[in-house]
């Protein structure tokens, strides 16, 4: 019988697994091997200048053995190439925190004569911050979603979206966002859809942001940041990556590559549970309205007619903190914490209320989340002198495509 052949067409499951693991068996090896060396021996240094130069003058990765972990690392080079596999890109290039990756691309732009950017709140409230206090040198011009193209200006080198956007998750039409962005890169946040939701590079998207913290990692215990993107643009970050500092420590890149072989399992099982809490909240007249994307997801934002900061403080499996994406359910107050960063008007304005909460649903058992989110809102019911909510119809995606 013939042997399959490793390039043929797979699916996204199977990539999570086997992606940027291709030739373990080659090595004798079945886990993949974590390389935490800083430095390399190198007994021919003229061979070492040359490729030097060569990655200065173009960001290539290095051919050859690994030189210095500021420039490049075996383990954290197997992530990369996994995950531009389950985006559908030719590169990627991780980073320190996902921060640390929106960063780069900024400064990647700007390099390159591009300081203006467009963007559409909301944004994850730190993304948000970059932006708008313009530290990086940058200018930021805030539109709707049918306002970019006139925003686009010559200067303009990035515009930015994230959709389902942090915390309201309102969805965009990213092809037709595409669209109005011409020629300028659009920059599309996936970290709360994953590859396994959407893939914005097949619509349109030239840039893949992602918080690698969050689901890429999935168990709550490592911090990076990955951009998917052409080979053209991953060379100009590998360069401001190596100037700047802001590498993917080798340990986090092999927990983020252990973490995307469950990643389809992990997002489907929990947005199972995600869109069953959305419904059940949706009927509930303590919560004056829910926001769940149409495309699904683990992430469910709703409004309480209660306070909100009771409910936070009433949760007792639920654990109350900041951040999403781990195997454990997670809430928090976004005016409080994750985006208090943000102008309150702006926050208002982008439909960030004060009333909202943001809840990552993780992979316990359903009727032990609801349990304990019942007996939360009954506590902040009480707190407010058991007001009746005003229940605004079915389940709302909140979307602005």
């Amino acid at each position: 019988m013939d042997t399959p052949s490793v390039d043929m067409p797979r699916s996204l499951a199977t990539e999570a697994v086997h992606a940027g693991r291709e030739d373990l068996a080659e090595l004798g090896l079945h886990a993949p091997p974590l390389d935490l060396s800083t430095t390399y021996p190198s007994y021919d240094s003229r061979a070492e200048a040359a490729r030097l130069d060569a990655f200065a003058a173009t960001g290539e990765q290095l051919a050859g053995p690994p030189v210095y972990a500021r420039l490049d690392n075996p383990t954290t080079a197997r992530f990369e190439k996994a995950l531009a596999r389950l985006e559908g890109t030719e590169s990627a290039v991780a980073f320190a925190s996902g921060m640390a990756a929106l960063t780069a691309c900024l400064q990647a732009r700007i390099a390159m004569g591009f300081r203006h950017v467009v963007a559409v709140r909301p944004l994850y409230g730190c993304s948000d911050h970059l932006l708008t206090a313009g530290l990086l040198g940058s200018e930021v011009t805030w539109v709707e979603p049918d306002g970019i193209a006139e925003a686009i200006r010559p200067d303009t080198g990035l515009v930015m979206v994230e959709s389902p956007a942090n915390p309201t998750l309102a969805e965009l039409d990213l092809r037709a966002v595409a669209r109005s962005c011409g020629a300028v890169p659009l920059l599309a946040d996936n970290t709360f859809a994953t590859p396994v939701l959407q893939r914005p590079a097949e619509q349109g998207a030239r840039i893949v942001l992602h918080s690698a913290t969050k689901y890429l990692g999935g168990h709550g215990d490592v911090l990076g940041g990955v951009v998917a993107c052409d080979e053209e643009f991953a060379r100009m970050l590998r360069r401001v990556r190596f100037t700047t500092g802001g590498v993917l420590h080798p340990l986090a890149g092999y927990l983020l590559l252990r973490g995307l072989a469950t990643l389809p399992v992990r997002v489907r099982a929990a947005s199972a549970t995600a869109a069953e809490l959305a419904g059940r909240l949706a009927a509930d007249r303590r919560v004056s309205r829910v926001h769940y994307p149409r495309i699904g997801g683990a992430m469910v934002a709703f409004e309480v007619d209660g306070d909100p900061h009771e409910v936070i403080a009433g949760v007792r499996l639920i654990t109350p903190a900041v951040s999403l994406g781990s195997v454990d359910t997670l809430i928090q107050h976004p005016a409080s914490i994750s985006h208090r960063i943000v102008a309150e008007g702006d926050r208002h304005s982008s439909g960030v209320s004060d009333r909202l909460l943001r809840m990552s649903v993780g992979l316990e058992d359903l009727e032990d989340l609801w349990r304990d989110l019942d007996g939360a809102l009954d506590r902040a019911t009480s707190a407010t002198g058991g007001r009746d909510g005003q229940q605004t119809g079915p389940v709302a995606a909140a979307d602005r495509g």
